[in-house]
């Protein structure tokens, strides 16, 4: 079927629509992220090494005093490392 004269009149008038350009700034993150998270990551694994290393013999006396809650230390360490790394840009 053939189209009418009104229809081509009107799609020739329509303008295509261009959103406004924005200047986007780039996230930073904080100095102090980095450093903080490598250190909460390399504590807590450190903590956790020692801990089957030395500490399950009694050779660190307050190591052998918290017995598997030095699991949860070192874990949570890396834990907020983790935490820390989503924040990071």
């Amino acid at each position: 079927m053939p189209k009418s004269r009104n229809d081509r009149k009107n799609k020739a008038k329509k303008a295509v629509y261009t959103p406004p350009v924005e200047a986007v700034k780039p996230k930073i993150s904080p100095r102090w992220l980095a450093p903080a998270m490598l250190t909460f990551g390399i504590v807590g694994v450190l903590w956790i090494a020692t801990y089957y290393i030395a500490g399950v013999d009694g050779k660190i006396p307050f190591m052998a005093e918290l017995g598997n809650w030095n699991l949860a230390i070192g874990f949570g360490g890396i834990i907020i490392c983790v935490i820390l790394s989503t924040r990071w840009h």
